[in-house]
């Protein structure tokens, strides 16, 4: 073929994939219909789009076609919708990614005991991607992962098929966003970020996440899109350090911490207020920062404040148990043969999510020191054995939220701070409590904080000149 011939098959290629998509004739395949999948896949049905999701699990896609949603942010009304007008279809057959003009792999991207990033899910992806690519695909993945994961790990498995990237196929990546239980940001309305592997990748990508997201964010490559998701959770963690070891130090000064961080949040410039707690779970915040720390590793790059923030947050589960011994020390109470109910065991508020929880750590070691643990989450009725999860006597279930058993339990844990439990009541009932989360507003004897003086208040009050008149 004549460099002429080329260049008019390249052209063809761009136009063809750009006028499906403009016309809502392409076909987009979804690979990973969990929290991250099962939205994007919504998300691209209401734009007008046919969607193919894949899932390695048969009860998950027969739930999908029958219009149940696994997902806590997808109602079965409005997955429904989507899969009884065909524009929502599941499937585990991988074969069918031929079939799609554009594929975007959703996947799972954990860390190993060591802490290095396990990438098999996403080179598994992108195998099988390979098998059916053909000229005209767009391949964007969006699972979180460290930069250069799309170029060095997922480019040379796609370049096997001997097509050219940025003129036979199109490969990009976008991150995820998505804040599980978040009422205001949302997959469409959260701004998306997207790089591409070349300019004409991130061209292509824009084409079709423009029509589906309100605001996009374009990079100038693959890797800038990558490092911005880890650095936007880095931030985070990093802050949340700052605020538990805050928390750590205003329990040694007999200082509230909440009243200080509510104080400070009165600046109306150069603060972001952030709030400890009994440690870090989800999806991102723990896991992310170790993807770039294990990336600079392999660059002689010691990441020396990911690894401060990590061992700080890491220790506030033990920081909590050793809040309730002495709280229990102090009514002449051992841990051993306690009995302890905790409240809450998602890793935040109003959610069903249980991965990287501080509530399992919490829970274990209360149980190794001896103490008997039951616990009440409105949102998570079973504790299930799933091989990683460190709770010993598992399964373990939800009590219900009795006043009995409020007043059976020699303390009550805050864990998580879910909006349906009546504070007041758990306050009322219960005869001692150890709040991690701020919520007992009323100061009270025998209620405790994570710092030593537990008198939590509203935010100040601004006296303006008008008031003070």
């Amino acid at each position: 073929m004549s460099d002429q011939d080329n260049d008019r098959a390249q052209v063809s290629v761009h136009t063809r994939l750009q006028a499906r998509i403009e016309n809502r004739e392409a076909v987009v395949g979804v690979i990973g219909l969990g929290y991250v999948g099962l939205p994007l896949a919504v998300e691209l049905a209401r734009s007008g789009y046919s969607v193919v999701g894949f899932d390695i699990s048969e009860g998950v896609v027969q739930g999908i076609n029958r219009g149940f949603s696994h997902v806590q942010d997808v109602s079965a009304d409005v997955l429904g919708a989507f899969t009884s007008s065909g524009l929502i279809e599941a499937t585990t057959d991988l074969k069918r990614l031929a079939e799609c003009d554009a594929i975007t792999i959703c996947v799972p991207t954990p860390l190993n005991k060591t802490k290095d990033p396990d990438l098999s899910y996403v080179v598994s992806a992108s195998q099988a991607v390979l098998h059916g690519l053909r000229p005209g695909q767009m391949v964007i993945l969006e699972s979180t992962t460290y930069p250069g994961t799309t170029r060095e790990v997922m480019l040379p498995v796609l370049e096997e098929s001997g097509l050219v990237v940025g003129e036979d196929f199109f490969l990009c990546f976008s991150p995820e966003r998505v804040d599980p239980g978040n009422p205001v940001w949302q997959t469409r309305n959260t701004p998306k970020v997207l790089g591409g592997v070349t300019p004409a990748c991130k061209e292509m990508g824009l084409e079709l996440y423009s029509r589906v997201f309100d605001t996009m964010v374009p990079v100038g490559s693959a890797e800038a899109a990558e490092l911005t998701k880890v650095y936007e959770n880095t931030f985070r963690m990093i802050n949340i350090a700052l605020a538990n070891e805050l928390a750590q130090a205003c329990d040694k000064l007999g200082v509230d911490v909440w009243e200080v961080i509510e104080a400070a949040a009165t600046k109306p410039f150069g603060f972001m207020k952030f709030t400890p707690g009994p440690g870090l779970g989800g999806h991102c915040i723990p896991l992310d920062p170790h993807y770039l720390q294990w990336k600079m590793r392999t660059l002689a790059f010691k990441t020396r404040m990911i690894e401060l923030a990590s061992e700080i947050n890491g220790e506030m589960p033990a920081f909590v148990v050793r809040k309730v011994a002495d709280c229990l020390n102090e009514v002449a109470k051992s841990v051993k043969g306690s009995r302890v109910l905790v409240l809450g065991v998602a890793y935040k508020k109003d959610i069903d999510d249980l991965r990287e929880s501080p509530a399992m750590d919490v829970i274990r070691l209360l149980q190794e020191k001896g103490a008997v643990v039951d616990y009440h989450d409105p949102f998570c009725p079973v504790i299930k054995d799933d091989g990683h999860t460190p709770v010993h006597n598992l399964p373990m279930r939800s009590v219900p939220l009795t006043d009995a058993a409020l007043a059976e339990a020699d303390v009550v844990v805050v864990v998580t701070d879910h909006s349906e439990v009546d504070y007041a009541r758990v306050a009322r009932t219960a005869r001692l409590v150890v709040d991690t989360r701020g919520v007992m507003r009323e100061p009270q004897q025998h209620v405790v904080g994570l710092s030593r003086r537990h008198t939590p208040v509203a935010a100040p009050r601004l006296v303006t000149d008008a008031a003070a008149d």
